[in-house]
């Protein structure tokens, strides 16, 4: 994905209305959970693949109301941003990872873009034994989402 292209991603998902089930918004000012971020993972790749989608959107350093800027610091090394891609892969099905992990400088500050895979057709995404699913904006556990 060229810069321009991801500059694109970013603004028309900025201009959303509201979070779908395959976009998530978290302001992430310093650091995040690495469960959370991993249950995230599941439930976006499952949803992606439930609603025909090639890929998902885990979108840090931007708040969820206006969809602002506000500056992520998670990681701020990229080697250690990139390390994410293995310690997610060691937690999920098949050792699905990030398609890659975008870091976007704007005016306001650092974005974090997680490009989340749709999981494969028929098999769910598992993180840490479990597979999540999304009820519009909300994360839930499902059991059998395929």
């Amino acid at each position: 994905m060229t810069a321009t292209e991801l500059e694109s991603t970013l603004r028309l998902r900025r201009n959303m209305a509201a979070e779908t089930e395959v976009v998530e918004f978290k302001e992430a000012k310093n650091n995040y959970d690495f469960n959370k971020l991993g249950k995230y993972f599941s439930a976006l790749s499952n949803e992606a693949n439930l609603k025909g989608k090639t890929r998902a959107w885990l979108v840090f350093g931007i708040e969820n109301k206006h969809h602002k800027v506000v500056n992520s610091q998670l990681r701020p090394n990229r080697k250690d941003l990139d390390s994410l891609k293995g310690e997610i892969g060691s937690k999920t099905t098949n050792r699905i990872t990030f398609v890659e992990i975008h870091e976007l400088y704007q005016p306001e500050g650092r974005v974090v873009m997680f490009e989340i895979p749709a999981a494969p057709k028929g098999f769910p995404v598992a993180f840490d034994g479990h597979s999540y699913g999304r009820d519009g904006e909300e994360k839930s556990i499902t059991h059998s989402i395929f």
